[in-house]
């Protein structure tokens, strides 16, 4: 058995298992959230990461130095925000073959600091190695702040219930459609593409959502059908989505009509927001947010995307995964 033959999300699954028995108390969340939490006296810290790799995350040629640096801490820092949590300092690590220009990896680190003013973090460190291909890894260190209790505002996969609305920040599709537009040959300016290149985690909205007492959350890296099945699948429970009620990104809509919705379903990257709480709590939220759908009882624990007439739309997928043709 290869690992193609279980999955991305397989072999997490089972990773999770082999290390499972040996996990300490003071672990508030483990594997198979957007990120780690423990305590730590009063407090509790969060710790993610995420690998870029040349040829499977970017395109080499067609993706901006700086647009990588930026890209590479932002995606870290949309696990944090999917977490309620405070990002604060990241480690990088840099894989380069030897021949790469110290322009590229000067200009690399501009668009990471850009990105780390935007949002507050300082690099603390990292490593670098020789690798036949571009690599850079981060890892983001944050902190769950505390509600009047003393209580960590953590927002988990697991805590959705149901009932509870599901909402979206932002749009669905612009960055599938980005990577789609620089297979084409449009420049990095293209609106599609920046959407792909430069992704802008809603922190803020993140952290109030976290304060009004939103429980769960998960950010849309992998495709928005796979990551709500996660938050099924953790939660014990299906979602049902509205079709029609899906903020399509206006572009997509222009460029790519007969694929538009795929493409918002399954096609990941946007780092926008899912929230899942009573529709009361996320309607405090304001109007920057959408209501997509609601939490159901379902023993097959799987996100339904439905028409008008509350069909099932069937895709060919339900989003990326890393280890699968």
């Amino acid at each position: 058995m290869n690992v193609s033959d279980i999955g991305e999300f397989g072999l997490i699954e089972r990773l999770a298992n082999a290390v499972g028995a040996s996990q300490p108390a003071d672990l508030i969340v483990s594997i198979g959230d957007d990120a780690a939490a423990w305590r730590v006296d009063d407090a509790v810290e969060l710790a993610t990461t995420d690998t870029l790799v040349e040829g499977v995350h970017f395109l080499p040629g067609r993706t901006p130095w700086a647009d990588l640096g930026w890209k590479a801490l932002a995606v870290n820092v949309s696990d944090i925000a999917a977490m309620g949590g405070l990002p604060q300092y990241a480690l990088v690590t840099l894989a380069l073959p030897p021949e790469t220009p110290v322009q590229a990896v000067d200009e690399l680190y501009e668009g990471l600091g850009e990105c780390g003013r935007e949002y507050g973090v300082a690099v603390a460190g990292g490593d670098v190695v020789r690798a036949p291909l571009v690599v850079i890894s981060v890892a983001l260190l944050g902190r769950a702040e505390a509600d009047a209790r003393g209580r960590p505002r953590l927002m988990r996969r697991d805590a959705a219930r149901a009932g509870y609305a599901v909402a979206l920040t932002g749009t669905l599709g612009g960055s599938a459609a980005g990577l789609r537009r620089l297979k084409e040959g449009a420049p990095p300016d293209d609106p599609l593409a920046r959407a792909h290149l430069r992704p802008r985690p809603p922190l803020a909205a993140a952290r109030r959502a976290a304060e009004l007492g939103v429980p769960c959350a998960i950010d849309i890296s992998d495709g928005l059908l796979q990551d709500l099945g996660h938050v099924c699948g953790m939660s014990g429970l299906g979602a049902v989505l509205r079709a029609a009620a899906l903020p399509v990104r206006l572009e997509l809509r222009d460029a790519y009509p007969d694929d538009a919705l795929a493409l918002a379903c399954t096609g990941g990257e946007d780092y926008e927001l899912l929230f899942v709480a009573p529709r009361q709590t996320l309607e405090a939220l304001g109007p920057e947010i959408t209501v997509i759908g609601e939490m159901v009882e379902d023993a097959e624990r799987r996100a339904r995307l439905v028409d008008g007439s509350g069909e099932e739309i069937r895709l060919p997928a339900a989003g990326w995964d890393h280890l699968r043709p």
